[in-house]
């Protein structure tokens, strides 16, 4: 069969000299350096290529920053371990103790949930938060709950989240040692820290950790987290997540050289990509990377990425290794400027595209798209009624070759190529 590579990135169509058969994407090799143990968290972006470094054991606790969430997630990849005092309500504030406490399940974040964090586990549904109860009136969520929190460092805390007020984005924390010394009252002021998706904060030190990059600067974040073992057991892992502005997809078992990305929805998981696309193999005692696996990231600008990991080298070093390429890009004008975000899908095609403009939108403007071959002659042009921004076209009409389609909202466009098989 005969294959084409669309570099969208670019908008150069690559081909082998001679003939009109293709190789697969070229990847990019790229590396990430975790270090010893696993010692910090890189946050990554695939537009730039660059790898934010931070210590993965700052925080203790980290709060989500946006002013209508009230999630709380532990450093539980940290050894952060969490229970809901089970004894009494915040009125039992000043006798808590740890008698019986194990006989209680701990509560981790959900591994592919970020709004559902440890504090918030054992929510019974809108507007109970799992820590406190919203009220409509007030435009807060008040705390009614105790929780018991062992740190890394073996100590023990009580915590009271009092409270979040959803109108001045503040959360009002308590917390102490289990006999009430070292009392601490907290007042944590989330716009500072709005450009970030979280911000955590060290009990031991008493200190807010601003540990995040800005949210649009990266992608996914290499990390150790709570997962489920295949037994059902929680694990701590070391692998991906996924920052909550993008969406993931895992296609396994495939041949290496799978690359239709198209052919599966796409998952909004925090932890779509996450970390048994790796194995320790008992026979040499290094790790190995599952060859059949393969990951498409559609990031934040609105590229859509190939991610296939090729080495890991354990807690020696914390090296991973994977590599990236670019399958479909944003509009571009001819500066290689984003001029509209434009969803084209799949390609190739056989008898149907499907596109979407999700960017540069103007909903009083009716959506026009153009089809023309590659000497620019127009072959075909619809229109698409106001407020709407995607259509479903019928090509089976089109002799196979490559084509290219415009689409024009009001004062934005894109330009893509689309191969018709």
């Amino acid at each position: 069969m005969k294959k084409f590579i669309l570099s969208f990135g670019s908008g150069v169509l690559m081909a082998l000299l001679g003939s009109i058969t293709f190789a697969q994407v070229p990847m990019l090799p790229q590396e990430v350096i975790m270090g010893p143990g696993y010692a910090n968290e890189i946050y990554y972006q695939f537009t730039t290529f660059n790898a934010y470094s931070t210590s993965r054991t700052a925080f203790d606790i980290s709060f989500k920053t946006a002013p209508g969430s009230g999630a709380i997630l532990t450093n539980d990849g940290n050894n952060i371990v969490l229970w809901t005092y089970p004894y009494a309500d915040t009125s039992g504030w000043t006798a808590v103790d740890t008698n019986d406490l194990y006989q209680y399940p701990p509560l981790y974040n959900d591994p592919d949930v970020w709004e559902n964090g440890a504090f918030n586990r054992q929510s019974a549904g809108y507007p109970d938060y799992g820590w406190g109860v919203y009220n409509e009136s007030t435009k807060i969520i008040t705390g009614d709950s105790i929780f018991i929190m062992a740190l890394a460092d073996g100590g023990w805390k009580k915590v009271w989240i009092v409270e979040k007020n959803t109108v001045e984005n503040t959360w009002l924390i308590r917390y102490a040692n289990l006999d009430g010394s070292d009392f601490q009252e907290i007042t944590l002021d989330c716009d500072d820290y709005i450009t970030k998706d979280m911000v955590g904060f060290n009990m031991q030190t008493n200190f807010v950790v601003d540990y995040q990059p800005v949210k649009e600067s990266w992608d996914i974040m290499f990390t150790k987290y709570m997962a489920w073992h295949p037994t059902g057991a929680p694990v701590i892992v070391t692998g991906v997540l996924s920052n909550p502005a993008i969406q993931a997809k895992k296609f396994y078992p495939v041949d290496p050289e799978f690359n239709d990305w198209w052919e599966a929805p796409w998952d909004d998981g925090r932890s779509t990509i996450g970390w048994d696309w790796k194995y320790f193999d008992l026979n040499t005692f290094t790790y190995s990377i599952l060859d059949s696996m393969v990951f498409y990231v559609w990031e934040q600008s609105g590229n859509v990425y190939r991610l296939k990991f090729t080495g890991f080298e354990g807690t020696s070093s914390g090296i991973i290794d994977f590599g990236i390429a670019i399958v479909m890009g944003v509009g571009m004008d001819d500066n290689g400027q984003a001029v509209a975000e434009l969803r084209l899908w799949p390609n190739p095609a056989d008898d149907v595209l499907h596109v979407e403009m999700v960017s540069g939108r103007n909903l009083s403007d009716a959506m026009t798209a153009t089809f023309s071959d590659m000497t620019g002659r127009t072959l075909r042009t619809e229109q698409i009624a106001p407020g709407e921004d995607h259509a479903t076209w019928n090509i089976s009409t089109l002799e196979p070759g490559i084509y290219l389609l415009t689409v024009r909202k009001g004062d934005t466009y894109a330009t893509r190529k689309f191969l018709k098989r």
